[in-house]
C-alpha cells in the first residue's frame, strides 16, 4: 500500500534537507503519536548517517510497539536537483515485525514557482501480510499527522552557514544516487494503490 504526499514548506530547501537529517527533527514530527528512543550506544546522533540505526518505539508514549532498524540512504547526486532520504528499514520486534515492506522516501527540491521555498514530497509504500489493507488508514492517518508538524516547523529551520557548512558538506556527497530505477516519489497516482 502507498500513502504520498506533496506540499510546499516555508523554508528554503537547503534547511529542509538539514531538517530531514536531524534525529530531533524526526522525533518531533512522530509525537506525541508516537515517541522513538535510539538503541545505538551513544544514542540519537546530531545528523542522520547513511547507515543502520536501531530505534524503539511506543504509542502515545505508553503502548510499546517494538524495535525498529532504520536503514537510511542519501541520495543528493540527481541532475534535476531532488535530494532524498530513503529508509528500508524493518521491524525487529514486537508490533513492528508485521511490517514486511517499508519503503519511506522523502524528497527536497526548490519550489517549481521560484518562491525560495521548498517542495517536499513524501512517499511510504508499506505491507504487513493479510493486515495490510486494515492497517492503511492508521498509516494514513500518522504521515497527515507528520505533514502537519512538518508544515509547523518548516518556518523555523535554518541553514547556519557558519554552523552548517562542514556537516552539510559531508552529507552531501551522497553515496546513494538515484538512477533511473529509482521512481521520483511523486509520480505515483495519489490515490491507494497496492
Amino acid at each position: 500500500m502507498r500513502v504520498l504526499l506533496k506540499e510546499i514548506l516555508d523554508c528554503p530547501p537547503d534547511a529542509a534537507w538539514r531538517a530531514l537529517q536531524s534525529p530531533a527533527v524526526f522525533r518531533e514530527v512522530s509525537s506525541p503519536l508516537i515517541s522513538v528512543e535510539s538503541l545505538e550506544a551513544d544514542g540519537f546522533p546530531s545528523i542522520w548517517e547513511p547507515g543502520e540505526h536501531p530505534v524503539e518505539l511506543t504509542a502515545l508514549g505508553l503502548v510499546p510497539m517494538g524495535k525498529q532498524m532504520i536503514r537510511l540512504q542519501m541520495s543528493t547526486e540527481r541532475r534535476d536537483g531532488v535530494r532524498i532520504v530513503r529508509d528500508t528499514g524493518r521491524g525487529v520486534s514486537g508490533a513492528l515485525e508485521a511490517v514486511t515492506l517499508w519503503d519511506h522516501r522523502m524528497a527536497v527540491s526548490a519550489d517549481p514557482a521560484g518562491t525560495g521555498k521548498t517542495l517536499y514530497r513524501d512517499q511510504l509504500i508499506f505491507g504487513t501480510g493479510a493486515l495490510t489493507l486494515p492497517s492503511w488508514p492508521v498509516f494514513w492517518m500518522m504521515w497527515q499527522w507528520r505533514m502537519l508538524q512538518l508544515k509547523r516547523l518548516a518556518p523555523t529551520w535554518r541553514f547556519d552557514v557558519g554552523i552548517d557548512a562542514a556537516g552539510f558538506a559531508e552529507t552531501t556527497g551522497g553515496d546513494a544516487s538515484a538512477g533511473p530505477d529509482e521512481a521520483d516519489v511523486d509520480s505515483a497516482p495519489t490515490e491507494v494503490t497496492e
